[in-house]
């Protein structure tokens, strides 16, 4: 499945798209980011069930702003559209692989019902 370029006009429209949503924040300039596209990319052929999107933080600052990114690549994790991973770094295959499978077993109703106590 190859990725969604997201823009702040699409953004919360791709985010409640599907269960899960993978975005990858990143800049052309960006050595590590340009490491971690191919694995991302080549995550997103495993997982054709979630959405995976990349953010240009050079092109949608607002983005960035919006989400408070502060390094890059950053990897963002959505699960029916609640931010349930943010963090920066180059992850390899296998630990990308490890969030995806957090992400997936995640309980969803203990997960509202911490963040509404």
């Amino acid at each position: 499945m190859a990725t969604v370029t997201l823009t702040t006009d699409k953004f919360d429209e791709v985010a409640r798209s599907a269960d899960i949503v993978l975005i990858d924040f990143w800049a052309a300039w960006c050595g590590p980011c340009r490491r971690f596209a191919p694995v991302f990319e080549e995550s997103s052929d495993k997982h054709g069930d979630i959405v995976f999107a990349k953010v240009d933080t050079e092109a949608e600052p607002a983005l960035s702003e919006r989400f408070g990114i502060a390094s890059i690549p950053t990897l963002m994790a959505i699960r029916e559209g609640v931010i349930v991973y943010a963090e920066p770094g180059a992850l390899p295959a296998p630990m990308l692989e490890s969030v995806i499978e957090q992400v997936r077993a995640l309980d969803m109703a203990d997960v509202r019902a911490r963040m509404n106590s």
